[in-house]
């Protein structure tokens, strides 16, 4: 068995400005340590499960007509949050990765799990991501300055707010 640190719910505030319910948390909180299994590690939800997961390419076409959808999803995870682990980018198809972050900051996931396999449950959307937090999320990604300057414009992406998640390792 190997050991996985779970944050404890609302244990530390999320890398983007806190809100005021997130600010009252302490940092302090403690983290507890769990038992899990060597090839999957859960957070959040501890009841997702792999039952009726749709491919990335399933879930861009399930877009092309909505403008949301709840979904259960597996992909390749390109990147994680390097401050606290408060989101990660799942690769959606050779030219996009998606932006996946955790309902109500109430759970992160491991710094480490770039390269890994996730199944990840909750609700996709299409949204602008704007310029400061496309600046935020590259700095917490560890890139240089130069590479955070010559972010300029919004783009338009796949999102996910994710409930749920099984990282296979």
């Amino acid at each position: 068995m190997k050991k996985v640190w779970l944050l404890a719910p609302l244990a530390l505030m999320a890398c983007s400005q806190p809100s005021k319910e997130e600010a009252a948390v302490s940092e302090e909180q403690t983290q507890e340590v769990v038992e899990v299994n060597e090839e999957i590690a859960v957070f959040g939800d501890q009841n997702i499960t792999e039952e009726g997961v749709v491919s990335t390419d399933e879930l861009l076409a399930m877009l092309e007509d909505k403008d949301s959808v709840q979904v259960t999803v597996e992909g390749d995870i390109m990147g994680v949050c390097q401050k606290k682990g408060c989101w990660l980018e799942m690769k959606l198809n050779d030219e996009q990765n998606m932006t996946v972050r955790f309902k109500d900051y109430e759970f992160f996931v491991p710094m480490n799990s770039t390269g890994k396999k996730a199944v990840i449950e909750g609700i996709a959307k299409v949204e602008v991501q704007d310029v400061n937090w496309l600046k935020h999320k590259a700095s917490d990604a560890g890139k240089s300055q130069e590479e955070i300057d010559l972010i300029t414009e919004p783009i338009s992406s796949v999102t996910f707010m994710a409930t749920g998640v099984i990282i296979k390792g």
